[in-house]
């Protein structure tokens, strides 16, 4: 019951503390020992350090910190503690197995195949991902679900279906022009259409928004790097997500498209693949993210056959495949900023950190590496008050792995502990 009325200008509330009930108690504390702590800041490992938790936050964090009496604590004393990672670009609504079989599925396979999805890439480690493109709001409904505790998940900054010009990487390719498909899409040209699309998204739950600025390699269109959208396009898709208080993520592999999506205000560039140095240096005045995926399309073209990719696809493919090492190299030594994505989904999910691999393949140091997946990630995500990080303030958000990743990145594909929130999801060591 609540104690007011429609004479009382008091606010509403409980009848039961109004009354002075029993506060609710307090938050639960846990503490956790850790062997070795990277904090996600690029600080250097602390060793034997004390992790405080309270609720679903960190206290405190860090050497000599003494467990609080009565806490409840976790011995991951001979393990890496590290934050939870965060993958930038994941579609997790699909797999690779429905790549070749996509005329046969709907969007109610991928609602009952998702959350299985999100408990392996929850389990990998990766307790928050941007996903940047799904059918039919699914991943909207697959977000909620796991916000409302109902299933297992990381946190997902969902992009709904992404923003497409007709007969881009986007729409659908191929088929005859008698054959149509009914299910919702981002597809929408010329200026005002766009904008329109934009809202249509906010209004049922983005809360990033994805843009094709190019042609892709998983699609039945012509080229892979073309430029799909006008500057003005993609001018319209930036401003208006921005009045809606939502950042851009724009897929683009060639040069021309790079550079228009980053003149337009993109948060992020996802792929990269054919960056050259004006668009580098584009990027770097305007301080957008590059999240350069490159292990899956290795791994697609390696299974793609079997999977019964078409052969324009499996030749796009190729052609990214040996465009990729040239252009993180090129990001690298212009200053871009880099985040850590995968594009899971078109690898199986949970093998998120096999990305890992060429990052250090590639030259980049092993801290550095971490941080586009902690630090990096949660800035371009606009969260870095509440994820990628073990500091006091920060969701308790934390992962264990065996060894030494500054030693041995491949460690980052056998995490042994995962906690999301202050709550395991997976290796409990009581």
């Amino acid at each position: 019951m609540l104690a007011c009325g429609l004479a009382s200008a008091s606010p509403c509330v409980p009848a039961a503390t109004a009354q002075g009930s029993v506060p609710a108690p307090a938050p639960a504390v846990i503490a956790i020992k850790a062997g070795r702590l990277i904090d996600g800041t690029g600080a250097a490992p602390v060793l034997n350090a004390v992790i405080v938790i309270e609720g679903d936050r960190i206290k405190a964090a860090g050497a000599g910190v003494a467990i609080p009496a009565g806490a409840r604590v976790i011995d991951l004393s001979k393990a890496t503690v590290l934050p939870g990672l965060i993958d930038c670009h994941t579609h997790v609504t699909v797999s690779p197995g429905v790549l070749g079989d996509q005329f046969r599925r709907s969007y109610i396979d991928a609602a009952i195949m998702a959350p299985s999805h999100a408990k392996a890439t929850l389990e990998a480690g990766f307790t928050t991902i941007r996903d940047v493109g799904a059918s039919a709001f699914v991943d909207i409904a697959l977000r909620n679900a796991i916000d409302r505790g109902e299933i297992p998940g990381p946190r997902i900054i969902a992009a709904t279906m992404p923003i497409s010009a007709t007969g881009g990487h986007g729409d659908i390719n191929g088929l005859s022009p008698t054959v149509h498909d009914d299910t919702p899409s981002g597809v929408a040209d010329g200026v005002e259409a766009i904008r329109a699309k934009v809202r249509w998204e906010v209004k049922y739950g983005a809360g990033v928004i994805k843009v094709m600025a190019t042609a892709g390699a998983m699609s039945e269109e012509e080229s892979v790097e073309a430029a799909l959208y006008t500057q003005a396009e993609l001018d319209a898709v930036v401003d208006e997500a921005r009045m809606w208080g939502r950042r851009v993520a724009a897929h683009a592999h060639g040069a021309e498209g790079i550079k228009r999506a980053v003149r337009a205000g993109v948060a992020s560039i996802d792929h990269g693949t054919f960056l050259d140095e004006e668009g580098a240096r584009m990027m770097v005045e305007n301080g957008t993210y590059l999240v350069k995926d490159s292990y899956e399309d290795r791994w697609l073209l390696e299974h793609g056959p079997e999977l019964g990719l078409a052969k324009v696809v499996l030749a796009k493919l190729a052609k990214v495949v040996a465009g990729h090492e040239s252009a993180f190299r090129l990001a690298r030594r212009m200053g871009v900023k880099i985040a850590y994505g995968t594009d899971a989904g078109d690898i199986p999910h949970g093998e998120n950190a096999k990305q890992f691999r060429d990052f250090i393949a590639w030259g980049m140091p092993p801290m550095d590496a971490l941080l586009t997946a902690t630090r990096n990630a949660a800035d371009l995500l606009g969260m870095s008050k509440d994820v990628g990080a073990v500091t006091p303030g920060h969701f308790a958000d934390l992962i264990a792995v065996p060894g030494d990743p500054l030693a041995d990145m491949r460690v980052m594909e056998r995490v042994s502990f995962v906690m999301k929130g202050g709550v395991v999801a997976k290796g409990d060591v009581r």
